[in-house]
This record gives C-alpha cells, sequence and structure tokens, in this order.
C-alpha cells in the first residue's frame, strides 16, 4: 500500500526560525545580568582568597621566624606603597629591623600583582597602609600598639554593590564576610 497526504521534509520554516531567533533573544537578554554579577562575584572572591592567603602566610612565617612579617601595598614588588589602594598589589616581607618598610637584606616572601579591574581593595585606618605581625601571630604596629582592621574588596560603584571584607582580629586571626557597602571608591 502506498502512502496517501503529503509528506512534510525535514527543513524548518522561517516563522519557525524567527520564533526561536525570538526566544534566544529574550533569553540572552534575561541572562546577561545575571552573568554579569557572576563574573563580579568570581572577581571578588579571587580577590579575597589571595590577599587572604597572603594574610596567613605573613602570620604563619612570623611564627616560624621568630620575628616579625609585614604584608604592604605595593605596585612596584619591592617596596612599599605609600598612596593608593591595596588593589594596586602587595608584598609579604621579613621585617628584621621593625621599622614595616622592606630594606636591604630583609626577604621578600610573596609577590601579588594588581587586581583586574574595576575591583578596588580599600583598608580602614587601621589597615591602610600595612598589617604586621609579631612572632606570637598577633598583629602589632611597629610602635607596639594593637593593630586591628578591615580590608574590603569591591567592584568600582558609585553606589550600593556587594563586597567582601577581611576582619583582622587583635589577636591577628583573619575572617571573611560577605557585605553590601554604600559605595566602593572610585
Amino acid at each position: 500500500m502506498g502512502r496517501q497526504g503529503h509528506s512534510r521534509s525535514g527543513g524548518v520554516t522561517l516563522i519557525e526560525l524567527l520564533v526561536l531567533l525570538a526566544i534566544v533573544a529574550v533569553l540572552q537578554t534575561l541572562a546577561a545580568p545575571a552573568m554579569s554579577g557572576f563574573a563580579d562575584s568570581l572577581r571578588l572572591s579571587a580577590g579575597i582568597n589571595s590577599l587572604l592567603s597572603s594574610i596567613h602566610l605573613a602570620r604563619s612565617e612570623a611564627i616560624k621566624r621568630n620575628g616579625r612579617v609585614v604584608l604592604c601595598k605595593s605596585a612596584a614588588g619591592d617596596s612599599c606603597a605609600s598612596t593608593g589602594g591595596w588593589e594596586q598589589g602587595w608584598i609579604v616581607f621579613h621585617d628584621a629591623n621593625n621599622n614595616a618598610s622592606p630594606d636591604a637584606g630583609e626577604v621578600i616572601l610573596s609577590r601579588e600583582q594588581a587586581l583586574p579591574q574595576p575591583i578596588r581593595l580599600t583598608g580602614n585606618d587601621p589597615v591602610i597602609s600595612y598589617v604586621s605581625y609579631t612572632p606570637m601571630g598577633t598583629t602589632r604596629y611597629t610602635s607596639g600598639a594593637f593593630q586591628a582592621g578591615t580590608l574590603t574588596v569591591c567592584p568600582e560603584s558609585a553606589t550600593r554593590v556587594e563586597a567582601r571584607q577581611i576582619v583582622i582580629s587583635s589577636a591577628g586571626r583573619p575572617r571573611t564576610v560577605k557585605s553590601k557597602v554604600a559605595h566602593c571608591p572610585l
């Protein structure tokens, strides 16, 4: 027996193609902001993890070396910066003479490159320039005064934005916190 009626070919009609393109366009429009937010979240996590790793290194090296170890912001990679934010990069070094500045003969233990734009990394007043660990694993200024503070990683924004923070306690222990900040320095 033969087949009756018209058989349909395996092709796609123009109408079906246009409907498919419209659906793809709508899905792309909905997904783009979510992907942007996901990318920002990954950059924040990478920045905070890199800094947290350096803080742990500084603390453990201070205990191991039985001497002061400092973490400071540094664009050059061989000296501490007195201006700018932590996003320019940082170094960890053994501070044998307790002046919070790498000098001849003091070993630089780690160098971290600048964070990608538009990520900002700032410290509040106690940790705006450096974090210094003693042989006991506590944070202290070079003057001997106790040092505790918060370092904030966020995407550059003039409005309220998601951030990650490292809070360093008076005992020198760092912990991370997710937060929202009113703005992230431009």
